[in-house]
């Protein structure tokens, strides 16, 4: 990774260039190799350069989209300004950043993906002006797009504002003017809390906590119906992560001679190549790992004859992610107690499913498989029943440990500011999607189980869409009963 040659600030930029009045020294970071920059360079780097904006170009395809939700949330809350900033870098160590992801709400409202942009929502008339408030090109006059470490040539080209209005179908306008315009705005106002410390302080005497926590609130309900974009990409979501399960069947071996790391690294390159990235921390837990929840460390050994729980999902170039789990064989064919408990979490899974349908209760599904679940438990002698007394009193949490299913969009667990009785106490509509993702866990040291038992751990998990006459399975691509599974991977190893 090439370094820099000054730290990334425009002034300091300009000082370099030799464009403010007063000259001023360099600041270089330390042990740069280069200890400055001369006159004649800044100034040969002002010019020379083609024209390269883009022009007449196409609105994205989510823009008329787009459109409705800013519509949706102006009627929601006429006559106050509304602030959604998309968020900026975060330091990973010293002077790199981690991956940037807009903030949810900024990328559901607009569809761009910049870091340090806000949206603005103005009232006016009976309704709002909005208007994208991004950063623009870098500036070649002042030397920025080659002395910040946030230049054009050292992390690549930004859209010009005039770009950025074809492209997203909203008025750009510079985000560094921004704040002091902030500052100085009357009536009142709301932000997204949380993705931009400056915006936030510009604001500080405007906003309250419980005014700003019913936008959020809002913005997450919003997205609890699906439209029919949403709905195309969480389907394409679906079916890369199909293909990325397929791949790491095929190596399966690869994974036996190294560990959980190699099936991570597989299923993240088909996320890579194509979408955007994985929409969580992939999940590749082989042996007793399966029975932790959320085992991401993926360093453990991958052996012939355990199982393998794999949880990943890739997210979309628009953000939208899969949530998928399969349990496999290592070595292709479950034995017979693994089956015995693989069945049980797939019965529970079916009446789960067949519980997701227009007007049911959001609860419905996770009481119709934990239903099932208990209902083993207690046939298995794991747990005294009768199976009410085991529900009622929750016994079987045990073993089953979360709940059955939680909202999917364009974060994994959506809709997680919504209020509990639009969410979890509401009912389903058509256009919703969620995971419906029951399991068993019986943890290795867990004595009041059998011994073969421990260390066993068991999820199958699939995206449903709530349709008008019941559900549709965006992962079915994937098999989920135990003899399909081992035809399909007996299909990948041996093709």
């Amino acid at each position: 990774m090439a370094e820099e040659l000054i730290p990334a600030d425009s002034d300091e930029a300009a000082a370099a260039a030799g464009a403010e009045e007063e000259e001023q020294p360099i600041k270089q970071r330390k042990n740069g190799l280069y200890p400055g920059v001369s006159d004649e360079l800044a100034e040969n780097m002002t010019s020379g350069w083609a024209d390269t904006e883009l022009r007449d170009l196409e609105p994205i395809a989510q823009a008329a989209h787009t459109a409705d939700r800013r519509a949706a949330l102006s009627a929601r809350f006429l006559g106050e300004r509304l602030v959604i900033p998309s968020g900026n870098l975060k330091t990973r160590s010293n002077d790199t950043e981690y991956a940037f992801r807009a903030s949810t709400e900024y990328a559901y409202l607009t569809g761009d993906q910049s870091e340090d942009g806000v949206l603005v929502l103005e009232p006016q008339g009976g309704g709002h002006r909005a208007t994208v408030y991004l950063l623009p090109r870098s500036d070649r006059e002042n030397g920025e797009f080659w002395l910040s470490g946030q230049g054009e040539l050292w992390v690549g080209r930004r859209h010009s504002l005039a770009e950025a209005e074809q492209l997203l179908g909203i008025p750009a306008k510079d985000v560094r003017e921004l704040p002091e315009k902030l500052r100085e705005a009357t009536g009142p106002v709301r932000v997204v809390r949380g993705h931009d410390a400056a915006i936030e302080a510009a604001l500080t005497d405007k906003v309250t906590a419980e005014r700003d926590e019913e936008l959020r609130v809002n913005l997450s309900e919003a997205r609890a119906v699906k439209d029919a974009f949403e709905i195309g990409e969480l389907q394409k979501a679906c079916d890369s992560t199909a293909r990325g399960f397929e791949d790491v069947v095929k190596v399966l071996d690869k994974a036996e001679a190294t560990s959980e790391r190699y099936i991570e690294g597989t299923f993240f390159l088909r996320a890579r190549v194509e979408g955007n990235d994985v929409g969580y921390g992939s999940i590749c837990a082989a042996g007793p790992h399966a029975t932790t929840l959320h085992w991401v460390r993926n360093d453990g050994p991958v052996r012939s004859g355990d199982l393998l729980l794999l949880d990943a999902g890739v997210e979309t170039h628009t953000l939208y992610t899969a949530d998928v789990t399969r349990t496999l064989p290592i070595n292709g064919r479950y034995s017979e107690l693994q089956r015995t408990i693989y069945d049980a979490v797939y019965d529970a899974q079916e009446a789960g499913i067949a519980a997701v349908k227009p007007g049911a209760k959001y609860r419905d599904f996770h009481d119709a498989a934990q239903r099932v679940l208990t209902e083993r438990l207690v046939e298995w002698g794991l747990v005294e029943g009768p199976v009410e007394r085991v529900l009622e009193l929750g016994l079987q949490r045990r073993w089953t440990l979360h709940g059955t299913g939680h909202m999917l969009g364009m974060d994994v667990h959506d809709c997680a500011a919504a209020r509990t009785e639009a969410y979890v106490d509401g009912t389903l509509e058509p256009g919703m999607c969620l995971t419906v993702e029951p399991g068993l866990y019986f943890q290795a040291d867990d004595l009041t189980v059998p011994e073969e038992y421990r260390g066993i751990g068991v999820r199958i998990e699939d995206d449903i869409l709530v349709t008008e006459d019941g559900n549709r399975n965006l992962s079915a691509a994937l098999p989920r009963r135990a003899d399909e599974v081992e035809a399909w991977m007996a299909a990948l190893t041996q093709g």
